[in-house]
């Protein structure tokens, strides 16, 4: 039958006793080792508390509610001699998500609850876990990777090469068991696959771009979403920043592709930003990339707006190993300057603080600066692009809402924000500014569903909705763990273009911190009091 969900639960509560992440990489490579090829995926994804693939387009849409019913469901049965296999409770959870229309809530929460009632308690401890997103046994992506390379006895870096072109975590581990280092270092770009993205640090001005860089790029940062292009022969495919495929919401952006892009095969990258004469809010941006139904009316309602500025494959030219600046110049020989972002070469600083000041007047964030010499840096974050925006933002987790009262009676609000720390989530600030009262009553909806606990006042949640958060400056704070604060913080988007584990982090909080200290004193303690 192969291993089991029981199985898979005796391994969880032993990397979950072990202290160290040599040890718990050396658990989870010995059992992948031990597993059919069609049964490492779905382990490496339980593992991950990821349930489905990150590119999946489909997810369980199961929430508190749904869960808690499944639980009660299940523990009216008596657990049966059968022992449930890995292969088997994916299957389940594929027939979850593929439950819609009428009646589909109910669907759900009987396979749930049928499986729940086929498990032992410590069974379905860890696959409540792992449907939370929240399995807290120290398996990070990172851990993961050590893993797959210990199993199949691939170098770490061949693993980690492998794991940036493909995305699929669980279907890399698939690859590097059955195949090997050849079957790794055979993986390349290819059409249809999306690729994570280079990410940019922030910076404090341009003068600190100038200092790091010198001569560099720079290009307008646009208030919109990011997108891949991908297309061969006459097909073409668009994918979000999170990988998932977003096409069918896009139609004038799949035109441009087949009519203006003068190549027959083409990985680009971009960002769709939404317009009527200046850019709106990224909010409208969105609407568009999750409509599915009646997208005609809506792209007349949110006329979108395409900017290029990246070329990962052209023909049969692959060139994320190419100087950025050879990027830009095969991407100028296909695509037409209107779908081009607007984009200047300097190391002036009063030159690029003018070309700063154009982008915020036309209604922009600021500026994105790249290094002229970078190849292009999947899946990382790093300081060959920077970016410089007018107000200080970071992109962090709700973690909980506290009902509201008055004018917000009914809804959840005071928002609690966290920043990412290693596998959790820490507390830096709240806040009930931002959202009209549609987007109140929308968020609700939605926070509810990811409900994990509530007490009178506040409920707890799922980290799962990620929301760009603006604010004045960061205080030190004895009310939160973390030691920070945000001071006047406000929710200027909700991102579901990332997911939890691309939120910022706690050190980066604390980097902005310390940065302030370049234009103001500090007490003799070193706090900010």
């Amino acid at each position: 039958m192969g291993r089991s969900i029981a199985d898979l639960a005796e391994l969880c509560a032993k990397v979950e006793a072990e202290p160290g992440k040599k040890r718990k990489a050396e658990l989870v490579g010995s059992f992948l080792a031990s597993l059919e090829e069609n049964e490492i995926g779905p382990t490496v994804l339980f593992l991950l508390a990821q349930v489905l693939p990150e590119s999946e387009d489909r997810s369980l849409d199961v929430g508190y509610r749904t869960v808690r019913k499944a639980v009660r469901s299940g523990q009216m049965t008596l657990f049966g001699e059968d022992r449930v296999s890995i292969t088997e409770a994916y299957d389940t959870f594929q027939r979850i998500a593929r439950a819609e229309g009428a009646g589909s809530r109910r669907t759900k929460e009987a396979l749930l609850s049928g499986l729940l009632s086929r498990l032992g308690e410590m069974e379905r401890e860890y696959l409540l876990r792992s449907l939370s997103g929240e399995m807290r046994i120290g398996v990070n992506e990172g851990v993961m990777l050590d893993a797959i390379a210990r199993a199949s006895g691939v170098d770490l870096e061949t693993v980690r090469g492998a794991h940036m072109l493909m995305g699929d975590v669980g279907g890399l581990a698939a690859l590097a068991l059955s195949r090997g280092g050849p079957g790794l270092r055979a993986v390349g770009i290819k059409v249809f696959t999306p690729i994570r993205p280079m990410l940019a640090e922030m910076a404090s001005g341009v003068d600190e771009v100038i200092a790091a860089l010198g001569t560099a790029a720079f290009e307008f940062k646009l208030d919109g979403a990011r997108v891949q292009l991908h297309k061969e022969g006459g097909e073409v495919r668009i994918f979000s920043r999170r990988l998932t495929e977003v096409t069918g919401s896009l139609p004038e952006i799949v035109r441009i592709a087949q009519t203006e892009i003068q190549a027959d095969r083409f990985i680009l990258e971009g960002e769709v930003v939404a317009y009527s004469d200046r850019p709106l809010p990224f909010q409208d941006v969105m609407r568009r990339m999750t409509r599915v139904h009646e997208v005609v009316g809506s792209s007349q309602e949110v006329p979108l707006r395409l900017f290029l500025f990246d070329a990962l494959l052209i023909g049969e030219r692959e060139l994320i190993g190419t100087p950025c600046q050879e990027r830009w110049e095969a991407l100028q020989r296909v695509a037409p300057a209107h779908h081009l972002v607007p984009r200047i070469i300097t190391s002036d600083a009063k030159e690029a603080e003018g070309f700063y000041r154009t982008a915020l007047e036309q209604g922009h964030e600021g500026l994105v600066a790249k290094d002229l010499g970078s190849p292009y840096t999947i899946g990382k974050r790093g300081r060959r692009w920077l970016k410089i925006k007018k107000s200080t933002s970071l992109d962090l987790v709700i973690v909980a809402a506290e009902w509201g009262y008055g004018r917000r009676e009914g809804w959840l609000s005071d928002y609690h924000l966290a920043a990412r720390s290693g596998e959790s989530f820490e507390e830096v600030g709240k806040t009930y500014k931002g959202f009209t009262d549609e987007e109140f009553k929308a968020i609700t909806e939605r926070l509810l569903a990811l409900r994990t606990s509530e007490t009178r006042h506040v409920v707890q949640v799922r980290p799962e909705i990620v929301v760009e958060v603006v604010f004045d400056e960061v205080q030190r704070s004895p009310k939160y763990p973390s030691g920070y604060a945000l001071r006047l913080a406000r929710v200027k988007s909700i991102r579901d273009d990332k997911t939890a584990r691309e939120a910022d982090s706690i050190e980066t909080v604390a980097r902005l911190y310390e940065e302030q200290f370049r234009t103001k004193g500090r007490l003799a303690d070193g706090s900010s009091g």
